[in-house]
């Protein structure tokens, strides 16, 4: 699967609902190739500014670029064979197989005839990827959670983005789970080049699988560099007003525990 990256960047986004303001002059280049995460307090406009990143929420100031070219100067079909977002709530028909889920992703890509030998690859390379060969023929509905939010983030790679948008991906799932849905992302990342844009709520998850982080606050841009550089003892609690403490694991990866409220 051959992808060319193209550099996603923000260039003074505002946006708010009647008179209250979500997000107020971001200014951002996504890293290309690279996995940027996207994290702050509830409220803060992280999911609003992924959506208008791939134009699901169009009713912003700014602009979205795509290399040079602004994103609203594309067509709905052209942007979603670039980007594919994987976004909190979804819902599928009753009695929807993993691979007839799978295919939907085929979409932006798809001929009037039908199914092409692109569209088949695609998705057996996407089923592959995310360790559901196997359950291809179960409904999607009798899946674990684990289970179903790989088959949505399978959905998501059969469109053969260049650029992936993820909104909070390990919502609701164990810890076993949690990091089996990250390892994928990072799978996909590494070996085939994938950009990934991810909100997240787990500081840690963003220490370990980024390679920049952009703290919003306020509507802002707080803070955006290194994972390491950035998400100490002192700027966690300045994010998210919390008392934290920092220890080694086994590996000798350093983990942020909060600990109490100011």
């Amino acid at each position: 699967m051959e992808v060319v990256a193209i550099k996603l960047s923000v260039n003074g986004i505002n946006y708010k609902i009647g008179e209250k303001v979500i997000l107020s002059d971001i200014n951002a280049n996504f890293l290309e190739k690279g996995r940027t995460s996207i994290i702050g307090p509830n409220g803060a406009g992280k999911s609003t500014l992924l959506k208008i990143l791939c134009l699901m929420n169009e009713k912003f100031e700014g602009e979205v670029k795509l290399g040079e070219k602004s994103l609203k100067s594309l067509g709905r079909k052209k942007i979603s064979q670039v980007i594919a977002i994987l976004p909190q709530e979804k819902k599928v028909p009753q009695d929807t197989t993993v691979k007839e889920l799978v295919e939907f992703g085929r979409f932006p890509h798809r001929k009037w005839f039908g199914n092409s030998e692109d569209d088949k690859i695609a998705v057996e390379w996407a089923l592959s990827v995310t360790k559901l060969k196997k359950l291809e023929n179960r409904q999607v509905n009798s899946l674990s959670g684990g289970e179903r939010q790989r088959a949505w983030l399978a959905m998501t790679l059969a469109q053969k983005p260049e650029i992936l948008l993820l909104d909070e991906p390990t919502t609701y799932l164990d810890v076993a789970h949690q990091l089996e849905v990250m390892e994928i992302i990072n799978l996909v990342n590494k070996n085939f080049g994938i950009t990934v844009i991810s909100v997240l709520h787990d500081i840690n998850h963003a220490r370990m699988f980024s390679d920049e982080v952009i703290v919003i606050k306020n509507g802002k841009i707080f803070l955006q560099g290194e994972p390491k550089k950035i998400l100490t003892l002192e700027t966690v609690e300045e994010i998210f007003e919390v008392k934290a403490d920092i220890f080694k694991n086994s590996s000798g990866m350093e983990m942020i525990i909060p600990i109490k409220n100011f």
